[in-house]
């Protein structure tokens, strides 16, 4: 179900790198509960604004609203903070350590103080295994990452993200490069994200998948935003013109 009160809300977000203008003055909100799909051409700007929105890159000009609070955010830390986390192209998973280690990489749970700290290894295992239950995936927590697949090693990422209970998820193109059984498990767990009052941007160029689970497409093209329509009222055609420029705005 959608919500009212906007999640975040970008306002006239640019970024400059030298006299490259990667984004000019995007405007974009998102409310809990919606996928919003964002779309465009390599070059187009969506791996700028989503490193904006993630605490990676500061925008040249331009404010950000948290539930309607305006912020800013001087690294992903400050983005996590504001219940912001993101799972990128690469899964930044250690191949090397199990899917629970994983999940807690950085959050270990640890008793004692100092010196006679110690790791938590069971509390971890348990709720690692209660997050891959509430994505209804068979990954286990002690299993080596190394060794599974795709899908598993997706499952793992969304675990991490589902740890601190975040407003939003950013996922970035989490369908590329496995299987046809994996991306739909992918798409069922986007779904459960929305069921949950999650929101969800979903940045891909697979435009079966975005009509799939998002609401709205925001269409990049040249660091300008130039559509942000409802799924309902556009079609794969137009997008597909918005991206290569063969239709020029929505």
């Amino acid at each position: 179900m959608v919500g009212s009160m906007e999640i975040l809300e970008l306002k006239n977000i640019s970024k400059n790198f030298g006299a490259i203008h990667a984004l000019q003055g995007i405007d974009l909100a998102i409310t809990p509960g919606e996928a919003v799909g964002l779309m465009g051409d390599n070059g187009a700007g969506k791996s700028t604004l989503v490193k904006i929105v993630a605490g990676n890159f500061s925008p040249t000009n331009g404010e950000i609203f948290v539930a309607g609070k305006k912020t800013s955010f001087s690294n992903p830390l400050d983005a996590r903070n504001h219940g912001i986390e993101i799972v990128y192209q690469d899964l930044a998973l250690c191949n090397n350590l199990t899917a629970a280690a994983n999940v807690f990489l950085g959050r270990e749970l640890t008793s004692g103080f100092g010196f006679f700290s110690r790791l938590k290894h069971s509390a971890m295992n348990d709720r690692a295994g209660e997050l891959f239950e509430e994505l209804k995936s068979e990954t286990r927590s002690k299993d080596l990452v190394e060794r599974m697949s795709g899908g598993q090693r997706q499952a793992v990422a969304l675990a991490r993200t589902r740890l601190s209970d975040p407003k939003l998820v950013l996922l970035d193109e989490p369908t590329a490069a496995i299987s046809i059984r994996q991306v739909a498990e992918i798409l069922v767990r986007i779904k459960q994200l929305k069921e949950t009052g999650h929101a969800v941007i979903l940045v891909s160029h697979r435009m079966q998948d975005v009509f799939e689970v998002c609401d709205r497409v925001v269409v990049l093209r040249r660091g300008n935003k130039i559509a942000d329509k409802p799924i309902l009222k556009t079609s794969r055609e137009e997008v597909t013109g918005l991206i290569t420029g063969a239709v020029e705005t929505a």
